[in-house]
């Protein structure tokens, strides 16, 4: 029998975030740490046990709902808060609680000294029940709370040292870019509920071959809609700018939204719905189509950040289309388990730039740096491991999750696709290790004052990286080509739609063939770097004067924050100016005061007709009721 303590999912961190939001600045970091790193650890220790029950579950068996309450009713219309528990929302809810209680863990010695801890870790896990409330919601409206939810979480977070102007800038980025994405998911949600008369997944999905005809515009709108919303949350062209702004939050925090929560949202939206989506044929070459551009897009710009954490942040949005171009060929199992993987090695590859800036006093410029490997060995060796799985190398965990997706994109989208996705693998694995040569290899460049501070960080930091370097290193095995994979069985029940087969070919030389050549790619890439940036390290000034139009445009990022500035934002103020000055004050509070001056003007006139005198009232009463009658006659 499958267990019935689903709600304790939501439960402990939800009262992580009342005790110490209500009474953490009066409990002591200890206890507040505690308390925190406790109840996101009992959440992942139940979903483990969920995990354990859905496997031992046939695959024909039905997708359990867990009814809380009834949320609301409305004529004939009813919502219930509902868990669904099915392969997809346990594995989503195993890497959510897993990594964000690594992520805990090392917060409690990054965020030692910080004036604001209890609200920090208040905010941190309110950004975990968030995102559990998305993933396990059995309605579209539970998701969209948890989606707002994750999106408010970000803006908090990522502004959450608001006294610095760059912080604070990067939150209200976050927030308004995401407002354009959320406002299209709402719409694509009214129009589910419009053409369904529903909002639970099941309802909606077992009506959609019959109310949703294949191709329809309907389809298409519907569909583009809800992606409109994955676009702004998991940071995809053209609403991608505020994610490498985000940096600005603590590292933890760009870990997080990075690896395991919020980013991640839209990927496992169009998954969730993906019974909607293959109804919308065009819609799905939409999806695939800006994945891919993403996808290359942000990995050139990559190529030249000096900022740590930025390149990461880039890597990002890169990977994310990767994933974007898997569910949009139809294969959700690949993209799903690039999720996971991902979540691992960017966790780790986040946590390690932390570690690094915890030993140099914050420092992110990597030019900066140099000659840190034999100083900070525990998190030079595990970056290393979340390098290599970000770089696709042969059996580290990004190399299984990141081929089976350019594998299904030969299949079903054909070889430009792969071409384009194997190109973005090898600037990936270029940029990557460029990132781990400037700044572990080669001679210190350090400032005196920085290199005579550098040390390791403490256990309770390096221990989080030694954690998820092993499942970066480990993670792919449980995906493994030619019809291998364990997680594409686990998952099938819940992404397989009646009458649409999306098998591949199981044990395919070409396959194999392909497995091989992405590795020697990733493999060249890595060389290159070497190349560059550790046997000739003065080869990349070179290169960069002589091609200096594309470096610049690199560097600037191919200008796209400056023309948003232009277009969107520049006009925006104007045009605020303008209603705030010429029409507000100008037109709708002068005719206000205008309204006021002419009172004010009348007042001696009528009121010195108020007299205070009996025979004047009288007078002025006859000389009315005279002019009354008057009318009346002569009418």
């Amino acid at each position: 029998m499958f267990p019935n303590y689903e709600w304790l999912l939501l439960l402990f961190p939800l009262v992580g975030v009342i005790i110490n939001g209500l009474f953490g600045h009066r409990l002591g970091r200890r206890l507040v740490a505690w308390i925190a790193c406790l109840a996101v650890g009992l959440s992942f220790v139940v979903a483990l046990s969920l995990l354990w029950a859905q496997v031992q579950l046939p695959a024909e068996a039905e997708p359990v709902k867990a009814t809380l309450y009834r949320w609301m009713t409305v004529g004939d219309f009813t919502i219930d808060l509902t868990l669904l528990i099915d392969p997809l929302s346990v594995l989503m809810a195993v890497v959510v609680t897993g990594v964000s209680t690594v992520i805990h863990v090392y917060s409690v010695g990054y965020m030692a000294d910080d004036k604001r801890y209890s609200r920090y870790f208040t905010f941190l896990n309110l950004f975990v029940f968030s995102m559990l409330v998305l993933v396990l919601g059995n309605n579209f409206l539970m998701m969209y709370v948890g989606w707002e939810a994750v999106g408010l979480c970000s803006y908090l977070l990522i502004g959450f040292w608001f006294e610095r102007p760059a912080a604070a800038d990067a939150g209200k980025k976050a927030f308004l870019v995401n407002r354009i994405g959320d406002f299209g998911f709402a719409l694509g949600i009214m129009l589910v509920f419009a053409t369904f008369g529903s909002l639970d997944f099941s309802t909606v999905f077992s009506q959609a071959s019959a109310l949703l005809p294949r191709g329809s515009e309907l389809a298409t709108t519907m569909t583009l809609l809800l992606f409109l919303g994955a676009v702004g949350k998991s940071a995809q062209i053209p609403l991608y700018v505020w994610l490498p702004d985000a940096m600005e939050g603590p590292t933890p925090v760009s870990a997080l939204i990075h690896a395991a929560t919020m980013v991640t949202a839209g990927v496992y939206m169009v998954a969730r719905n993906h019974v909607l989506f293959e109804r919308a044929p065009g819609a799905m070459n939409v999806v695939m189509l800006i994945g891919l551009a993403t996808a290359f897009f942000a990995a050139t710009m990559a190529l030249t950040q000096y900022d740590i954490k930025r390149v990461l942040a880039y890597s990002t949005i890169s990977q994310l289309g990767y994933m974007f171009v898997a569910v949009g060929v139809g294969a959700y199992a690949a993209g799903m388990f690039h999720l996971t993987t991902h979540a691992f090695f960017k966790a780790l590859l986040f946590l390690g730039a932390g570690s690094v800036m915890h030993a140099l006093s914050g420092e992110l410029d990597i030019r900066k740096m140099g000659g840190l490997k034999d100083k900070l060995p525990t998190t030079y060796w595990t970056f290393v491991v979340g390098a290599l799985a970000l770089a696709g190398f042969p059996l580290f965990s990004g190399f299984f999750s990141k081929d089976e997706i350019l594998w299904e994109a030969w299949l079903k989208a054909g070889p430009i696709v792969w071409v384009v996705g194997l190109g973005t693998a090898f600037l990936t694995a270029f940029y990557t290790f460029r990132l781990v040569f400037m700044a572990f290899w080669g001679k210190s460049r350090l400032d005196k004052k920085a290199a005579a501070h550098v040390h390791e960080s403490p256990p309770v930091m390096t221990a989080p990286l030694v954690i998820l370097a092993v499942f970066a290193g480990i993670a792919g095995f449980v995906g493994l080509p030619g019809g291998l994979s364990l997680i594409g069985r686990f998952l099938e029940p819940a992404l397989t739609t009646p009458g649409v087969h999306h098998a591949a070919p199981v044990g395919s030389t070409l396959e194999w063939i392909l497995l091989v050549v992405s590795a020697v790619v990733s493999v060249l890439g890595i060389y290159l770097a070497y190349h560059l940036y550790v046997l000739n390290p003065e080869l990349p000034k070179k290169l960069s004067a002589q091609f200096g139009w594309l470096y610049n445009l690199l560097v600037r990022k191919y200008y796209v924050d400056e023309a948003y500035m232009e277009v969107i934002v520049k006009p925006t103020r104007e045009l605020g100016g303008f209603l705030a000055s010429d029409v507000d004050r100008g037109l709708i509070d002068g005719i206000v005061n205008g309204v006021g001056r002419v009172t004010a003007g009348l007042a001696p006139l009528f009121g010195g007709m108020q007299a205070g005198l009996v025979r004047e009232y009288a007078f002025s009463i006859l000389i009315g009721a005279a002019a009354i009658l008057g009318y009346l006659i002569l009418r």
